[in-house]
């Protein structure tokens, strides 16, 4: 006698078309870098891409940043708020002599936000379109950071696929590398 298993059905998932709108901005190579805000507004929490942070226990000295931004960062809402933390002291250094937290979404983030925070610069924003990726590239390749004008070596764009609400990155060098394979 066969014993007999109950197995959850899973079903297979709608497959996003392709052919829809995008958004290419530029990535910034700094350090992931998020704060939560709780509903109440009354609770902040402050993030590294793997784990909360703090001040003491911090991430190039973003929690301690925040605290002392707390209530600009109150503005941001409710929610996680993600984005990356960059210029001085943090793996290429912009040419800046200070550091910028810039916000990842740039559907949100506009003109209306906290004054202490800036937002990845946007790119291109239609649809799919593979020379659109290809001119980003090369325009951040002849011209430089957007984010951080006159920088002459950016890392690469992010390009945002609306349908499959998925992110992909491409970097202007060693593209093809994985990153833990990079010496």
């Amino acid at each position: 006698m066969s014993e007999q298993t109950t197995i959850e059905f899973q079903p297979f998932p709608k497959i996003a078309r392709w052919s829809r709108d995008i958004v290419v901005s530029e990535k910034i190579d700094g350090t992931n870098a998020g704060i939560f805000i709780s509903d109440d507004l009354e609770t902040m929490k402050v993030a590294s891409r793997t784990r909360w942070i703090v001040p003491g226990d911090d991430n190039h000295g973003f929690a301690t940043w925040a605290y002392e931004f707390r209530d600009e960062l109150r503005e941001l809402g409710p929610g996680m708020h993600w984005g990356e933390w960059y210029g001085k002291g943090i793996q290429r250094n912009y040419g800046l002599t200070e550091k910028r937290f810039a916000l990842f979404n740039v559907a949100r983030w506009t003109e209306a936000r906290p004054a202490c925070c800036h937002v990845v610069p946007t790119l291109y924003r239609g649809p799919m379109d593979e020379q659109a990726i290809f001119d980003a590239l090369t325009s951040l390749a002849n011209n430089g950071s957007v984010a951080a004008p006159g920088f002459m070596n950016p890392e690469g764009i992010v390009i945002w696929h609306n349908a499959a609400q998925q992110l992909f990155k491409k970097t202007l060098t060693r593209d093809e590398e994985p990153k833990g394979m990079r010496k």
